[in-house]
């Protein structure tokens, strides 16, 4: 088995501003230079999010810069919306689920399977109030305080 390098391409905010639900793992359909530039962790999903289209599962505005090697097969537009792959089954569910109220599809990773493709892991998720976020981070501080005080 090749060994790949791992790429660490995350959507860092998506714990703090949304309660995650229930989490799949879903391919991308991408070009071969875009493929590449993925593996060279030149990729963002800060700003995207997914939506359901014709019951097929979209992810737009998903940053991935041009590979400069690939002259003529560059993609024109970087953020255009990509397809996502899933069963029919966990689109069936998405679908049910996004008609409740508040409810959204958020990308949380970008990763390489064990047979080498791009995968992206998404979540359903409710977006968090602000009192949740601040004992989130009253959460976080009390478990760092913990932390080093085992610590020392």
């Amino acid at each position: 088995m090749a060994s790949f390098k791992e790429i660490n391409i995350r959507n860092k905010k998506a714990k703090f501003e949304y309660e995650l639900i229930d989490k799949y793992d879903a391919g991308i359909q991408l070009t071969g230079a875009e493929v590449k530039s993925v593996r060279a962790s030149k990729a963002s999903i800060a700003e995207a999010y997914c939506f359901l289209k014709k019951s097929e599962v979209w992810v737009k505005s998903m940053h991935i810069s041009p590979y400069e090697p690939a002259s003529y097969n560059n993609p024109i537009s970087t953020t255009r919306d990509r397809k996502l792959l899933l069963n029919r089954n966990e689109i069936e569910k998405l679908e049910k689920s996004m008609k409740n109220k508040g409810l959204t599809i958020v990308p949380l990773k970008v990763f390489l399977s064990e047979s080498g493709y791009v995968k992206l892991k998404i979540a359903l998720a409710r977006g968090k109030k602000y009192h949740d976020k601040r004992q989130d981070l009253k959460e976080k501080q009390d478990k760092r305080a913990m932390d080093r005080a085992l610590k020392v």
